[in-house]
């Protein structure tokens, strides 16, 4: 029996003390300023960086596991691992119990003409190849914390990856398969990433057969051409990476019966720009029927462009390109993209709303029934833009640069609706950094969610929302974006966002969760029930309104956590906040020019000072009128 209870409804008991859940308390609540913890204000300014990512010993890592898979046609095999597909026979290895097939291609190669065009379906080939390598992540910037950056890259990565148990012929049919897509704000990762290995996962869930796919990103997967000279035969270029990811699926489809899936029963999970991708694919037609579930964790149909968004990135890539049709734009290699994506990473790229893969309007879509057939699991994490301490390299400039950054977004608000934020601030607690938090918690990821699953409930799509609560052991992370990956996919020593090995109980408990909803479509059990997420009391699935799982050190199902946040932010997203750097490189003007306007003022100030102090000496001694 596990030690975590179902606590009462709306109450945790945590080490003797009951927390309201209306309310979850959050970390760092009783945090200390980072000035108020100096000794001096100047003291220790950059004295403690951030050094949780380790870019030289990822670096390392990542390339011990580069290998290319050989053509094997002609040479000793062995015949036991190798599945034959429609475009080749793949041969795999074995570990544990568990047969891995990695680096598979799944489209042609989107090279040379084939740049910017939506993927073509791999040929037919009774060739057999080896499949013990991932391939190439798309070409993308290294970052220490995306691992796959790290990897091999290329334009050639269009591949998907396999993990399944093989006992006996019977035990080997009809699975659940589970399909992962990535995550990295749509310009960065890759399947290579240690944290999403599939082996772990596999060998606790043994009826399910597990896919992580690679597509294509940044200026390769989702730039708008529409407007641009020769543009029209690229009509789809906004949104190429989603056509990737629903090739994938097709091809899964046509061969993930030899891996012994069905494939009637897939189910799509990601994470941020995965679970915003397993969000906007139910609204694609051409996606129709390739899977059956999806599992949303930390993001929503929030992270896309409008038209006139994807434009202005357009209108940069030219720019820096010194380009004026496609044809100039075709003639560039991959090492001058390279460097042009690099240019524009502070300009990151999302999916576009463009009237011909996605809906112009995505909550409308969702408000008028589309994809309603589709099972949603749904959730968010408490501290969900804590992540971004690691990124900005301290928690000093976190504290400091996050209070400019909302007021900045506030500022673009008409007046009723900053009087609205306003409010939502007063209404939290502790520091203005914490209170900022809260805000762009709520406005980019948690209340898309919310309104996101609330829609597909109302049209009568079976829904189910978490919340996660289970807090990273590196200082000021909290609940922070991406820290539940380790626990979903069972790589518990992986400790990029935990900080330290994970929770294994929770971990297991998470995993029989996440594969009762693939199999099933319902992820709760006689431990953990788990009702469905519904906005009417009088509806059939459940007697009691937005039932949410509490995810962490106690599991709870609790009605509406956070209620009057929730009121407060839906008026907001009418303002479509997608978080992404392009915006933050407006605040990040906003706090130079705001730190410019101090530093003047203190110069004047202390230009004054000085000259009354010198006007003073003068006088000093003298006469007047001398």
């Amino acid at each position: 029996m596990s030690q975590r209870r179902q606590g009462r409804q709306g109450t945790v008991r945590r080490k003797g003390t009951v927390l309201c859940l209306l309310f979850p308390k959050k970390t760092g609540d009783t945090e200390p300023s980072p000035v108020s913890s100096l000794s001096s204000p100047l003291r220790k300014l950059e004295s403690t960086p951030m050094s949780v990512y380790n870019i030289k010993e990822y670096r390392k890592q990542m390339r011990e596991r580069i290998g290319f898979n050989r053509e094997l046609t002609g040479q000793d095999y062995d015949a036991v691992l190798a599945v034959k597909c429609h475009n080749g026979t793949f041969v795999g290895s074995e570990r544990d119990g568990v047969r891995s097939y990695k680096g598979i291609p799944y489209a042609m190669p989107p090279v040379g003409r084939h740049r910017w065009k939506a993927p073509e379906a791999a040929a037919p080939d009774d060739g057999i190849y080896e499949a013990r390598f991932f391939g190439k992540s798309c070409i993308q910037t290294e970052e220490a914390s995306e691992r796959a950056s790290l990897y091999a890259q290329g334009e050639d990565c269009l591949t998907l990856n396999i993990w399944t148990c093989y006992e006996n012929e019977e035990s080997c049919a009809d699975k659940a398969v589970m399909v992962f897509i990535h995550g990295g704000s749509y310009g960065w990762g890759g399947s290579a990433d240690p944290l999403y290995d599939g082996h772990n996962f596999v060998q606790r869930q043994r009826n399910v057969v597990l896919v992580t796919i690679n597509y294509r990103i940044g200026l390769f997967g989702f730039i708008d051409f529409s407007e641009v000279k020769g543009g029209e035969a690229y009509r789809e270029s906004g949104n190429l990476g989603l056509l990737d990811q629903i090739c994938a699926l097709t091809w899964i489809r046509r061969n993930i019966r030899g891996f012994g899936g069905d494939p009637e029963k897939v189910t799509l999970f990601g994470e941020s720009a995965g679970a915003s991708s397993v969000s906007l694919l139910p609204l694609i037609d051409s996606a129709e029927g390739l899977f059956k579930r999806v599992i949303a964790e930390s993001g929503s149909i929030a992270f896309t462009y409008s038209r006139a968004e994807a434009q202005a990135l357009t209108a940069k890539l030219l720019r820096e390109a010194g380009a004026s049709c496609m044809e100039e734009l075709m003639a560039l290699d991959e090492d001058r993209l390279r460097v042009i994506n690099q240019k524009l990473n502070d300009h990151n790229i999302f999916p576009v709303r463009d009237g011909i893969i996605l809906p112009e309007d995505l909550y409308g879509a969702y408000q008028g029934g589309k994809g309603a057939g589709i099972d949603m699991l749904i959730g968010t994490n408490a501290d969900e833009t804590r992540y971004w301490i690691g990124e900005m390299g301290s928690w000093f400039r976190y504290w400091c640069a996050v209070p400019v950054f909302v007021r900045s977004i506030i500022h673009s608000f008409h007046k009723e609706d900053r009087d609205l934020a306003k409010n939502f601030l007063a209404f939290q607690k502790g520091s203005p950094a914490h209170r900022a938090t809260e805000f762009f918690n709520e406005l980019v990821f948690r209340v898309p969610s919310i309104v996101q699953a609330s829609l597909h409930a109302e049209n009568g799509g079976n829904t189910y929302m978490y919340f996660w609560t289970k807090c990273s052991a590196i200082p000021h992370y909290g609940a922070c974006h991406a820290v539940e990956l380790a626990y979903v996919f069972g790589n518990i020593g992986e400790t990029i966002y935990t900080g330290k090995e994970a929770d294994k109980e929770l971990s297991d408990i998470v995993q029989d969760m996440w594969a009762r909803f693939a199999a099933a479509g319902d992820p709760g059990s006689e431990e953990f029930p788990w009702e469905q997420y519904v906005t009417s009391a009088d509806s059939a699935r459940s007697s009691r309104m937005r039932m949410t799982m509490l995810l962490g050190d106690e599991i709870c199902l609790v009605s509406d956590p956070q209620r009057e946040n929730r009121i407060l932010i839906e008026p907001l997203l009418a303002y479509r906040c997608n978080g992404n750097y392009d915006q933050t490189g407006k605040i990040m003007n906003y706090l130079k020019r705001s730190a410019a306007r101090a530093a003047l003022s203190l110069a004047l100030g202390g230009s004054a000072m000085y000259g009354l102090g010198r006007l003073r000496s003068n006088f000093r001694g003298k006469r007047p009128g001398v």
